[in-house]
């Protein structure tokens, strides 16, 4: 079995529990025999994922929610649902590659939290192999990726915030996006995190510079956590895309291919990226809630790796320094 990365939120199961998943989704007739039909797969940190190979020889993934007695962030409450409804919604409105959903439950009989059992990709994790690959091959994936993640915003939703919670409906993206990093800042205070900074300059620099929110009016559907380690290709082509549990609606210029344009050290190929997905150059008002984006987005890395309970500091380590980058364009210096 492959390395896998550790944490809190991973809800790792029985080998009893798994076969009675496997019941449930596919009938007894599928249910595995003897060993070696399970395999956790690693390089994800919230979920655990598991590849099983059903009596059949057909193979599937199982996803599994955090256990409930696990303390995750406020935007991470029910993101299972959001995942499920997220695929759902991208194969029945667009041409964007992403597994089937096959069975879920969340009726919490078998296990503590919701699962899910979805097609196996058969491809390559961008993340783990982009250092293989030539900057010619790495950039036709990003240009490819681009294009995709263009598609996906083509998505329009009816409200600003959570895919399935619309009782925001027709809040503004300025009293939703606020309300978003509200919830991330009171989620570091109460583990008493230090992100370096106190609180309320963040809380006072997000309200200072908030009318660049404004200009966004339609709300479109955002995939947001859309790296390399979400993208799965063969043989020059993406095949799919998978982790669309945080995908939210609101400004297409929050997806993750542009946050290192405002941000050393975030993307090896931005350029392609914009290439592919066709973005003219941002304006002076969409680069400022582009770092607000990317503001957002480094307090979740430093925050989270203390609900998640890593050991490891690199994580945290990263995200630091770059939030003081990013406060520092605003004007703030330590």
């Amino acid at each position: 079995m492959k390395a896998v990365t550790d944490s809190v939120t991973k809800n790792r199961q029985s080998i009893d529990g798994l076969r009675a998943m496997v019941a449930r989704a596919f009938g007894d007739a599928q249910v595995p025999e003897g060993e070696d039909w399970v395999e956790e797969l690693g390089h994800g940190w919230f979920n655990v994922a598991y590849r099983i190979r059903l009596r059949d020889g057909r193979s599937v993934v199982l996803k599994i929610a955090p256990p409930a007695d696990v303390e995750v962030m406020t935007y991470e409450r029910n993101m299972m649902r959001t995942e499920v409804h997220a695929l759902t919604m991208v194969r029945e409105r667009t041409s964007v590659p992403v597994p089937a959903v096959l069975f879920y439950d969340e009726s919490h009989e078998l296990c503590d939290a919701d699962y899910f059992f979805m097609e196996f990709v058969d491809a390559d994790n961008l993340g783990i192999i982009k250092d293989r690959l030539s900057p010619e091959v790495y950039g036709t994936y990003q240009e490819a990726l681009g294009a995709a993640n263009h598609a996906l915003n083509q998505i329009k939703g009816d409200h600003f915030g959570p895919l399935l919670d619309d009782t925001a409906s027709g809040a503004t993206w300025r009293q939703v996006f606020t309300g978003i990093v509200e919830d991330v800042l009171r989620d570091g205070e109460r583990r008493n995190v230090d992100i370096g900074w106190d609180y309320d300059v963040i809380r006072r620099l997000v309200a200072e510079h908030a009318d660049c929110l404004d200009e966004v009016t339609e709300p479109a559907f955002v995939e947001w956590d859309l790296w390399d380690s979400n993208v799965m290709v063969r043989d020059g082509a993406l095949v799919s895309i998978i982790d669309h549990e945080r995908a939210l609606y609101g400004d297409p210029i929050m997806e993750a291919g542009f946050v290192a344009t405002e941000t050393d050290g975030m993307s090896s190929d931005v350029e392609s990226f914009i290439r592919g997905y066709g973005s003219e150059p941002f304006t002076p008002v969409e680069r400022t809630r582009r770092r607000l984006y990317n503001l957002h987005l480094l307090l979740i890395m430093v925050i989270e790796t203390v609900y998640r309970g890593h050991t490891d500091s690199s994580q945290y380590d990263f995200a630091r320094p770059r939030l003081a980058q990013i406060m520092e364009t605003f004007g703030h210096r330590r």
